[in-house]
């Protein structure tokens, strides 16, 4: 089914052991989770952008995704707590690997004068956070259903521990990530 997950288990594991040196096979890094948001701050104003958000992100993503809420009230946004703003999905295993072989293969592709991804959006612990403008990368996302152009953060979560573990894993995996 997700052929990224194979390929990974049959072919990149051995291969990214030797580049970092590793002596256990359990120690290569792997993917555990891929996290998608959508902050809809908007939504004070509009109610029905959460509604559109939930469905786009579903359709993005296949999966059902939640509504956050406002932890607590900010006056000066007009925010009160328990006010929803935004949605998020959390995916694991064959639907993690499948959505990001559309990543990288079909939506990251489709950005305006893409030349890679910078190398600096590691957070410390191998953890990459790409942020988008715009959801239309997506085939999926009919354009002339989309009342607001709303972008998305995308944190992809592994085991590495360095970030060089984890740009080697990545960039092993197909992920465009400038040197």
């Amino acid at each position: 089914m997700a052929n990224l997950k194979k390929l990974y288990n049959e072919k990149l594991k051995a291969q990214i052991q030797k580049d970092l040196e590793l002596k256990n096979v359990m120690q290569v890094p792997h993917l555990n989770k891929i996290v998608v948001n959508m902050g809809l701050g908007e939504a004070l104003q509009n109610g029905k952008l959460i509604d559109a958000g939930v469905e786009q992100l579903r359709t993005i993503t296949g999966q059902q995704p939640v509504v956050t809420r406002a932890k607590k009230a900010i006056s000066n946004f007009k925010l009160r707590e328990g006010v929803p703003i935004g949605v998020r999905v959390t995916l694991r295993g064959n639907r993690m690997y499948e959505f990001f072989e559309r990543l990288v293969g079909f939506a990251l592709p489709r950005v305006r004068d893409f030349k890679g991804l910078s190398p600096k959006a590691f957070d410390g612990r191998g953890n990459y956070t790409i942020g988008l403008k715009e959801q239309l990368i997506f085939p999926e996302i009919d354009f002339d259903k989309i009342e607001h152009v709303k972008g998305m953060n995308i944190t992809i979560c592994t085991s590495a521990e360095t970030d060089e573990a984890g740009k080697v894993l990545l960039k092993s995996m197909g992920f465009p990530v400038r040197n």
